[in-house]
This record gives structure tokens, C-alpha cells and sequence, in this order.
């Protein structure tokens, strides 16, 4: 599906353009459909055929399978410390895969450079991501704490890549957050390729501020006190730079935070702005904040404001589109 004309501008020489869907994302296989878990069957996921179509271009990945595992095979289970679990077989114990799933995230990295996000399946001992349950020992209770041993290195060795896990994404906000994630960290791998300058990286932080600031204010100021002096290695602050941007953007954004950078870009109005107009904003922004509306009714209209006064510089600002018009449905 074709995304939508953006409305943002791109007046800065320093930033290449944003790039359109499809943008490449990997998935656990057994989400498309293919028949490669440990029961030979699948975890069809309609998430992926349906809400995620056009944005995505989805590649499968299954570890279990890469370490040659076999369909169908005896199942898996996380044993012991919850921050470092091993990947053991339930029917024989003395199976342990925890090595083998490891190396294999490192041996798929380099297969990896091109995608922007990964979708990991839930409550797999190799590909969760949240709350894989972890057995202590025998007939203990088990933690559920744990992070499957392939996703966890995955994590690891590419710690600013936009990750989440299939279940989560059936929840809308969660949903948009992964999108917003995907097409800012797609951006940033294409201002990377034209080579990362001083100027370049604060631009794009310039860009992205005030999306940054709705997730994570703390994450705003770091952000801030990490570029207020690059005279050193431009490409260690970027690779920083990137892992701090990508933490506070998988924050959730709040109704307070939304309203609070509402109002600073009201602020950029100016006095051209007359009074009647910039009431009118103020009630909206103010009833979103309260719960009584949605985002859409004062973000639309700040938008057209800004449209109309021409403010070059905020309606370059990624907040007012984190991602195209695709995504919203």
C-alpha cells in the first residue's frame, strides 16, 4: 500500500529525505505462517498479513531451525538464573542449546544490516522478549521474567534496533509506537550512509526533539548534554546518540507529555497568531490533556496553524508525523 504525501518539510541540507514503506523488518517465521515450530505447526499471525501491510516488508527467521533443530522436535524450555537462563530440553535435560542459539544471533547479525526492526514471537524460549517463563528447578514455580536466549542476544549485540513481540503489537498504542520506532531509526540508518557529521547528527536530533521529548523529557536532556559537545569522535556520540534516542522513544508517551509539547509548538505561533485562534487551540490541547478527546482534534489543527504561518523550523519537527499516514489505520 502506498503511503500518503508527507506534510513535514525537509529544508535542511544536512538530512536526506525519510524514507517510504516498505521498510524491511524481520519476524519470527512461524508469524508468516511457515510451518517450523517444534510441533510442525505455525503462529499465523493476521497482526502481520493484515495490520502490518504496506508498511512492511516482513523476513522470516527461526533459530531453533537454523541450529538444526528438525521439524517437528522435542520442545525447549528456560532452566535456571532468570538473567541468564539456559535453553534445555524438556524431555532430556541434558540438551542444552544455550550456545548454539547464541552463535546463531551472531552469525544472522550481518543478514540484519539492512532491517529496521524485528517482531519477535511471545513465550518462546529463543525469541521472546518479555516474560518467557524461567524453571529454577524441578517443581519449582517458574519466573516469568525471563527473555528467550536468541532474542536476548539479538538485543544485546544490537541494542538501538526497534524491537517488540507479536502480542504486544495487537495493542494499538504499542502498535504505533513499534511503526513510530521503525521509520525513525530507518531514517537515521540514511543519514548515516551519507556520513555521520557534527552538523548532520544535530540536525537530526533537531528533527526528532520534540518526539524525544514526548516519550522521555529525562531522555530529552540527556539527549541534549550529549551533543552539546562534539568535538571528539562524531561516530562514538552517534552510536550513543542512536541507543538513547531509540530507549526513550519505546517509552510510552502520556496525555501530559502530548499536551506539554503541544504547547511548546503553539509557542512558535508568534504574535500573528491572534487571540481568538490561539484560545481555541489552548481549550483543545487542555481537553485532550483532561481525557475528554483525542489527539488527533488539537495536533490537526496546530498543524494547519503552522501550515498557515509557515514555520520552517517546527514543521520540520517529526512529532507532527512520526510516521506515514499508512500507519494510522
Amino acid at each position: 500500500m502506498p503511503c500518503g504525501t508527507s506534510s513535514l518539510r525537509n529544508d535542511s541540507p544536512e538530512l536526506p529525505p525519510r524514507l517510504q514503506s516498505p521498510l524491511s523488518v524481520a519476524v519470527s517465521d512461524c508469524l508468516l505462517g511457515s510451518a517450523v515450530r517444534f510441533d510442525g505447526g505455525h503462529k499465523r499471525s493476521s497482526l502481520c498479513h493484515d495490520e502490518l501491510e504496506g508498511l512492511f516488508q516482513l523476513h522470516g527467521i527461526c533459530p531453533e531451525v537454523g541450529i538444526g533443530m528438525g521439524v517437528p522436535r522435542d520442545p525447549i524450555r528456560l532452566v535456571g538464573d532468570v538473567a541468564a537462563p539456559r535453553a534445555v530440553g524438556i524431555k532430556d535435560p541434558s540438551v542444552d542449546v544455550t550456545a548454539q542459539l547464541q552463535a546463531y544471533a551472531r552469525l544472522i547479525l550481518p543478514t540484519l544490516a539492512d532491517v529496521c526492526g524485528y517482531i519477535f514471537i511471545e513465550n518462546s524460549p529463543s525469541c521472546g522478549l518479555f516474560g518467557v517463563k524461567v524453571y529454577e528447578g524441578e517443581g519449582t514455580h517458574p519466573a516469568t521474567m525471563g527473555r528467550g536466549v536468541y532474542a536476548a542476544e539479538i538485543v544485546r549485540c544490537r541494542p538501538e534496533l526497534p524491537v517488540e513481540e507479536s502480542g504486544r503489537l495487537k495493542d494499538a498504542v504499542l502498535r504505533e509506537n513499534f511503526v513510530t520506532r521503525v521509520f525513525a531509526f530507518a531514517h537515521w540508518r540514511a543519514t548515516c550512509a551519507l556520513g555521520l557529521t557534527a552538523a548532520r547528527l544535530l540536525a537530526f536530533h533537531s528533527a526528532y526533539k520534540y518526539l524525544l521529548m514526548v516519550h522521555s523529557v529525562l531522555h530529552y536532556q540527556r539527549a541534549g548534554r550529549r551533543l552539546s559537545d562534539l568535538s571528539g569522535d562524531v561516530e562514538a556520540a552517534g552510536h550513543a546518540y542512536i541507543q538513547l534516542l531509540m530507549d526513550g522513544l519505546a517509552r510510552p508517551a502520556s496525555r501530559g507529555g502530548h499536551a506539554n509539547v503541544l504547547q511548546h509548538l503553539q509557542g512558535y505561533l508568534g504574535e500573528a497568531f491572534d487571540a481568538a485562534a490561539r484560545h481555541e487551540l489552548a481549550t483543545l490541547i487542555h481537553s485532550y490533556r483532561r481525557g475528554e478527546i483525542g489527539l488527533l482534534a488539537p495536533l490537526t489543527l496546530l498543524r494547519r496553524h503552522l501550515q498557515q504561518f509557515s514555520n520552517a523550523y517546527v514543521l520540520a519537527q517529526i512529532y507532527l508525523e512520526p510516521y506515514p499516514q499508512a500507519a494510522a489505520r
